[in-house]
């Protein structure tokens, strides 16, 4: 690859519009209190590359633009002379990397530092299932990821380790907080958006008494109906 980052003109395409998204999606961390200062990340594959869309590291959320989002390898190296290539991917950066990796059906990663669910995390609890949005969108508990040092794989590592297989996309990583995995950017802020919903409401009626389980056969039933009858798409549901 060149210095000058040249790509065919559709994965350009493609390049410019995840860009666009996952600068507008950090928008949505702001306006649901999931982050502060500028902790905190999405990222984006790029359909049909082995390329992906992070935020640069300690830029505020204010200053953030498509044309500073940093384009990245799935080994997670930023991609020479592309925009944005001159700052310092996000330290989640390789964590991302590694969940594009070994999970090719994710199209998205988000990190936060949302109070609830860092909470849950702090303790190294699972989230129990006991409502009927948390069967919809997750399928069952929230479960714990291993503890795992930032700046390399690890983090991606437990996260994959926990969600393979697991109908959650969403992992509270032990003493550190959320990520959440979509089908697309956009799909993975709405999972984490979701999880801090869910962790705050389970939050409250613990404190206020015995949580009552929902029986997994319902559990079953609420996910599938959600999944695969409600609205169009994974994108457009609720």
């Amino acid at each position: 690859m060149s210095d000058a980052a040249t790509f065919a003109p559709e994965v350009q395409e493609a390049i410019d519009a995840v860009r666009a998204d996952v600068a507008r999606l950090h928008a949505e961390l702001v306006r649901y209190n999931l982050v502060i200062w500028t902790g905190g990340n999405v990222s984006g594959r790029v359909p049909g590359a082995d390329l992906f869309v992070i935020k640069p590291s300690g830029v505020s959320y204010d200053d953030l633009a498509p044309e500073n989002m940093i384009l990245c390898d799935l080994d997670g190296n930023a991609i020479p002379g592309a925009p944005g290539s001159e700052r310092s991917p996000s330290s989640d950066t390789a964590a991302h990397a590694y969940v594009y990796r070994h999970m090719p059906e994710v199209g998205g990663v988000v990190h936060t530092h949302s109070t609830f669910a860092v909470a849950w995390a702090a303790r190294g609890e699972e989230i129990p299932c006991v409502i009927t949005g948390m069967a919809d969108e997750f399928g069952g508990p929230i479960p714990v990821g291993p503890f795992a040092i930032i700046g390399d794989d690890s983090i991606g590592r437990g996260i994959v380790e926990t969600l393979s297989g697991h109908r959650s996309r969403a992992v509270l990583m032990q003493n550190h907080g959320p990520f959440t995995i979509g089908v697309s950017a956009k799909d993975a802020v709405k999972a984490a958006v979701m999880c801090e919903d869910a962790a705050r409401t389970v939050h409250y009626a613990r404190e206020a008494g015995p949580l009552v389980p929902i029986p997994q056969d319902r559990i079953d039933a609420l996910y599938n109906r959600y999944q695969n009858v409600y609205g169009q798409s994974t994108d457009d549901r609720r």
